[in-house]
Order: structure tokens, then C-alpha cells, then sequence
């Protein structure tokens, strides 16, 4: 090591990207132990979470692939929200169409059609996961259809990585439904059941909504209920709960879930009319429960059919937005407009999420 105080040498190099911080690692065999020990993989993700530095938005196409092409998956700097990058991931190469599974500490997870393959990837150190496979038991009825969904997160009382699958079929005809609940351990590389889940989840989404160690998405009861409630996996207990919702003066929206500045948000849809971004300041606290802001239409946007909050801005004072899952915006908190971006290299039809960069290591 040079002749300068070991906790200087530190502090400058939990400033620094990843790619820079995987060359120091060649430097010597001291800066190597230094950069892959756990306490500074931690430190080096508590600050870039905490500073929002090393921020990157991943986009996803999430329209079906004809059999000769390969989904387009691009990566955004938050520095520069000027162009996309095309990102090689593990099903780079594959026949089938990849979606996303969750993304956790710089962590995506990554599930393709064939034969239900499944990987968790670091995309900052290129290092992949593939998980065993696990067969999906079908019922002996006749399936209406089927819904599937998938998270990933992180429990700080085992210090584990976990991804869970949720599969859901209905029986044509009648409420009932099957659930499979099946959560896949990092540290032992396996998979095992989990209690059925209790409600039937309100339309197939991709991946649920990660916000501390718990999954959140929007259920109902019953298939057939018009009603609309949050529901939450704890990675720590995997116990399920149902999330306290604010005060409505008016049910008549659509209902979806987001994750915004590590704050469980409720989206409140009023078709072609306007959408209300709720946020949750304390987790599972009624009271705390607050409108952020609301984007009206005409007077805000033109027209719009979808709005998703993404992340605040680095001063805090903005909101970056999906519109119709197709262009980026900026929502100015104060001043309640809007400021397009123009993004080059991106698809139209993409579903987006905030990546951090991270040393964060894998078993594969």
C-alpha cells in the first residue's frame, strides 16, 4: 500500500465507480483483498445508494421478439440521459425472449422462456448466476389461464440474495384458483416452497416491487372482485401482509404499485383524466401516507395513457417519469410541469427500473 493513512485510501476509493475500482484490484494484492472485502462492498453500495451516484435506468422492450431477433435491453446513465447503451447480457444469445425478474443492490434478475431458465447477473462486474431449474406443477383441472410474476431482494438477517416465483392458475368458470410460492436462496443455491399465497393476483406483471426486504404488488381477494388491495412478501419472515391504503375521496381509478426514492408508491389511475403518485414515508404506516403530486391531462401533458415514477432527481427536486412506456420526462415538484428528454438509441414499448452500480458478489 502507498505511505497515506489506510482510511484516506479508503474514502477515495468508495467514490469511485466500478470499472475503475475492478483495475485497482490488479494493482496489488493488498488493493485486491481491500476492494473484494465484504465490509467495503457494503460501505461502496451504502454511499452511491445514499449519494444517488453510479445510477444507471435500464430498459427493458418487453414486446414479444420474432424467433431471428434479440430483445433490445439498454442501460441509461443518470448523468446523461442523452443516449442508450445496448446492454450483452447472460440470454444475450438465446432463441427465446428474456424479461426481468427483479433488480436488488445492483443485482437484475434475469428469467428466459426456455425451459424457464433463470440467472441473477451484476452487469457492473459481468458476473452471472444461473439458478437450478424447478419445474412448475400444473393442476388436474381445467386452466383458464395462468399468472406469473417474480422478485428479488435482499435479507439482512441472513445476509442472502433471494428470488421468488409466484404461479397462479384459474379454473375457468368459478373463483377458484392455485397458487405456487417457491423463494431460491444465493447463499445455498437451492430452491424450497413457501406458504401458498392467499390472494390472486390482480393481472400478470413482470416483477414485483421491491422497496426495504419486502415484495409488493396489487391483488384481489377473489378473481372476481372489483377491488384492488397491496399485498407484501417479507423476505426476513416470508410472511405475507396487506398494505394500509390512504383515504381515497374517489375509487375510481386503476391501481398499481411503484418504488420511489426507497418509498413504497401507490399509482391512481384516472384513465384519460389524470394520475395521483401516493407515497408511503414510514413502511406500513396508514398515517404517513401522503399525494406527492398529481399530472392532470390537458393541462399537464397533452394526452397521455400511463405514468410511472422512476427516481428523483440528484437535487431531489425533480421526478424522472415513463410516459406510456415509450419517452422520459422530468415532473418539476414545484413548479408542476413537465420537461421532455430526448433519448436516442431507445425502443418504443419499455418497461424501466434504477440500477445502482455495485461490487456485490455471486456463486457463479
Amino acid at each position: 500500500m502507498p505511505d497515506f493513512p489506510i482510511d484516506l485510501i479508503v474514502d477515495i476509493l468508495l467514490w469511485l465507480p466500478v470499472k475503475p475500482l475492478l483495475r485497482f484490484r490488479c494493482v496489488s494484492k493488498p488493493f485486491c483483498a481491500l476492494i473484494d472485502s465484504r465490509n467495503f462492498i457494503k460501505s461502496h453500495l451504502k454511499r452511491s445508494t445514499r449519494t444517488r451516484n453510479h445510477l444507471t435506468l435500464v430498459l427493458w422492450d418487453y414486446v414479444d421478439c420474432i424467433p431471428s431477433s434479440v430483445n433490445f435491453d439498454s442501460l441509461v446513465n443518470f448523468d446523461s440521459l442523452d443516449n442508450a447503451v445496448e446492454l450483452d447480457h447472460p440470454f444475450g444469445s438465446s432463441f427465446w425472449p428474456t424479461a426481468i425478474a427483479g433488480s436488488c443492490d445492483g443485482l437484475i434478475g434475469l428469467r428466459n422462456d426456455e425451459e424457464y431458465s433463470l440467472a441473477i447477473w451484476n452487469p457492473s462486474t459481468r458476473r452471472c448466476q444461473r439458478l437450478p431449474f424447478t419445474k412448475i406443477d400444473y393442476p388436474g383441472y381445467d386452466i383458464y389461464f395462468k399468472h406469473e410474476m417474480y422478485g428479488l431482494g435482499y435479507d439482512s438477517v441472513t445476509d442472502d440474495y433471494k428470488m421468488v416465483r409466484f404461479v397462479q392458475f384459474f379454473q375457468r368458470g368459478t373463483d377458484n384458483f392455485v397458487s405456487s410460492v417457491e423463494v431460491y436462496s444465493m447463499k445455498s443455491n437451492s430452491w424450497r416452497k413457501i406458504r401458498d399465497f392467499p390472494y390472486c393476483l390482480y393481472h400478470e406483471q413482470c416483477c414485483a416491487v421491491l422497496v426495504g426486504s419486502a415484495l409488493h404488488w396489487v391483488v384481489r381477494r377473489l378473481p372476481s372482485d372489483t377491488a384492488k388491495i397491496v399485498a407484501a412478501l417479507d423476505l426476513t419472515t416470508e410472511d405475507y401482509r396487506i398494505v394500509p391504503q390512504p383515504e381515497f375521496s374517489d375509487n375510481a381509478f386503476d391501481m398499481d404499485v411503484a418504488e420511489l426514492g426507497g418509498c413504497l408508491c401507490i399509482l391512481c389511475d384516472y384513465v384519460q383524466v389524470r394520475v395521483d403518485v401516493w407515497v408511503m414515508k414510514d413502511c406500513g404506516v396508514k398515517e404517513s401516507w401522503s399525494k406527492l403530486f398529481s399530472v392532470a391531462q390537458p393541462e399537464v401533458i397533452q394526452s397521455f395513457d400511463s405514468l410511472i415514477p422512476v427516481a428523483y432527481s440528484k437535487i431531489g427536486c425533480e421526478v424522472l417519469l415513463v410516459q406510456d412506456n415509450t419517452k422520459l420526462v422530468w415532473y418539476d415538484l414545484e413548479h408542476k410541469t413537465i420537461k421532455k428528454i430526448k433519448t436516442h438509441d431507445i425502443t418504443d414499448g419499455f418497461e424501466s427500473f434504477v440500477c445502482v452500480e455495485s461490487l456485490v458478489p455471486l456463486n457463479g
